[in-house]
């Protein structure tokens, strides 16, 4: 993606199903979980940057030793920093002679997480802004064990602001009004309940003090939980939570928006994010994991037991396409297939763009996630080519015209050549404080590749998506123009943004979208602007109801696609350059991302098709804002 956007956040779970003493015996490290947690959380840092924390309950735990614990960071390179601090506490333990390895009960007393439960959470700030009281896992205490609460989630709620007033309604004092925040309070308020009906039966049953804690942690029902809380959610989410009696669940949204995966076995059961980190991490393949079922919670219980249930009424399927286009770690098989098929589909546009003319074309791709589509790019080209090529031969040799000057123009001269031609420079994106510093390195965060092609070659680049446009403007066509060629054809995998995400994704300003941008100066130039304004009322009614219609469709309807392509490379090329070559942006078409990503329907960010109510009050809310100029997010 050629414009930085706020990601999905990453998710990790690892419940062990033996006592720390076998981790030592079998594999010599009473941090086993603890180290897979890491490296679970390690191989999915694409998802989250801003701040990361990890929290551990222990089972079993005597009474007056505590059995719930927590570390979080939002410095630069967090989960690196916490797990150096972490691993850092327990090896000066060793040396103090506190820990000995080889006697993990050792480990469990004096580590705060030589535990049997291990959730980590990776964050990239969509609210709350950046300080460490906005970082995941957030806690809920109390001194009875089934009252204790960590929570974290991948997850955007549409209707954050009706959560907080319900909570309200109950009496609470909610403070940080956030989305995760009202989850957090709304499990707990039924957490609680759940645990006060259970002491007063178990108390009215004179069952013994010391007994009741037992049996309230046996007894509880997290299922019932989630269900009872989970009722006004609307958006999509991936909850993880640890209970502090040591029951654990994981939830996820009922149109399966955001994902999660799971596997288990005799010795662990753990969660994450993405299939690929879990086949990694545990050595599994792919049958090995399995997804958490849309509008499933899976519980764990802290005996052992393991059972999958749902908890909210069931929705169509949904799956975020976005996903899989951008988001998720490119070796994960489905993915990287989904992305070259991506690629794949492009073919026939990009061939058009330029003119048949192979001899004369360099393909390229822009780092680092449309690497994958540009080899499916490559793949069909070559296809493509080898039919002509063959062709060609057959008629030449029919005519006894075959010669080796036929066989070298065909097949060396005009072979699809492909190079190395953008290189991002990651370095560039850390520590830029002042705005102005960085919108002057913003135009450097790429470089090219000096000679790899020629004056007057076409030069093709895959792009994964275009959102705002402004890292092309501002960097990428004004380093390829360096090259001087012919054309530029940029050709993003993804179809045109036009309408905001709400479910995870921090992308819900309007304005800023680069193909919404397009549609409204050509409004303007044709003498339709009466529409924009008509618009405005329509989506002022359309929230004001809480109706379920797209009015913001309708400023698109009067172009097409290539229309619109048209308008937005006048927006973006650069001004103040020599070069005067021609530019097309090419988009996918909405019915070949079905075809190449076929399991994933959720395409509301191209076609305005939300899976929830809340999707149609945030594109209706995202358009009054635009017109009102109000900044900022639309739920």
């Amino acid at each position: 993606m050629s414009d930085r956007i706020a990601h999905e956040c990453g998710v990790a779970l690892v419940r062990l199903r033996k006592p720390l003493a076998h981790f030592q015996e079998k594999h010599g490290n009473p941090l086993w979980g603890f180290t897979k947690l890491l490296l679970l959380m390690e191989k999915q840092h694409n998802r989250g940057q801003d701040g990361a924390g990890v929290a551990c309950v222990k089972l079993n735990t005597p009474p007056g030793e505590a059995f719930m614990f927590r570390e979080r960071s939002i410095k630069s390179n967090p989960l690196d920093k916490i797990f150096k601090t972490l691993l850092g506490q327990y090896n000066d333990h060793v040396a103090a002679g506190v820990i000995h390895p080889e006697f993990p009960e050792t480990v469990k007393r004096n580590f705060d997480f030589g535990g049997e439960l291990l959730l980590g959470h990776l964050r990239y700030g969509t609210s709350g802004g950046y300080s460490l009281s906005s970082c995941h896992p957030y806690f809920r205490r109390s001194p009875w064990p089934t009252r204790n609460l960590a929570l974290c989630g991948n997850f955007n709620l549409t209707n954050t602001a009706e959560l907080n007033a319900d909570l309200t309604g109950m009496g609470q004092h909610p403070i940080f009004a956030t989305d995760t925040q009202a989850i957090l309070e709304k499990i707990g308020f039924f957490l609680d309940e759940e645990h006060e009906d259970l002491f007063r039966q178990l108390r009215a049953a004179k069952v013994p003090g010391p007994e009741i804690a037992r049996r309230i942690s046996d007894d509880l029902d997290p299922a019932r939980v989630l269900t009872r809380a989970a009722q006004q959610w609307d958006g999509g989410y991936t909850l993880c939570g640890l209970i502090g009696n040591g029951d654990a669940f994981v939830a996820r949204d009922p149109s399966g928006i955001r994902p999660c995966f799971w596997f288990q076995d005799d010795e662990v059961i753990a969660f994450a994010s993405e299939r690929a980190p879990l086949m990694t991490v545990f050595d599994l393949a792919a049958p090995d994991v399995k997804e958490v079922t849309p509008g499933h919670v899976v519980v764990i219980k802290a005996g052992g037991a393991v059972a999958e249930a749902p908890f909210t009424a069931p929705r169509p399927r949904s799956s975020c396409s976005f996903e899989r286009i951008y988001f998720s770690r490119g070796n994960d098989l489905d993915i990287y297939r989904e992305r070259q098929a991506l690629g794949g589909r492009l073919a026939d546009q990009v061939l058009k763009a330029i003119g048949h003319d192979w001899g004369n074309s360099v393909f390229s791709f822009i780092p680092n996630t449309a690497e994958v589509a540009y080899y499916g790019l490559m793949s069909e080209l070559r296809t493509r080519r080898r039919d002509e090529v063959k062709a060609a031969i057959l008629a030449a040799s029919k005519k006894g015209a075959l010669t080796d000057a036929v066989l070298d123009d065909l097949i060396l001269r005009n072979w699809p050549r492909g190079e190395k031609v953008v290189s991002k420079d990651i370095k560039l994106r850390t520590f830029i404080g002042q705005e102005s510093l960085r919108n002057q390195l913003a135009s450097h965060v790429y470089d090219i590749t000096y000679g790899s092609v020629k004056p007057g070659d076409n030069l093709v680049c895959v792009d994964d998506s275009i959102v705002r446009g402004t890292t092309l403007r501002k960097s990428i066509l004004r380093i390829l123009a360096r090259l001087n060629p012919r054309k530029i054809v940029i050709v993003s995998t993804a179809p045109q943004i036009r309408y905001p995400d709400c479910y995870g994704i921090d992308m819900s300003e309007l304005g800023k979208f680069i193909a919404f941008e397009a549609a409204v100066e050509l409004l303007h130039e044709r003498g339709q602007g009466a529409l924009l304004e008509e618009t405005y009322r329509q989506c002022r009614e359309e929230v004001a109801r809480g109706g379920a219609v797209n009015h913001v469709r309708a400023i698109y309807e009067p172009f097409t696609p290539d229309e619109l392509s048209r308008k937005i490379v006048e927006r973006v090329r650069p001004k103040g350059i020599e070069w005067q070559g021609e530019i097309e942006i090419l988009f996918q078409t909405v019915e070949n991302l079905h075809a190449a990503v076929p399991g994933h329907s959720g395409d509301w960010y191209f076609t305005g098709k939300y899976p929830t109510p809340g999707g149609y009050r945030v594109v209706n809310q995202a358009y009054v804002n635009y017109f009102e100029k109000n900044e900022g997010r639309s739920y």
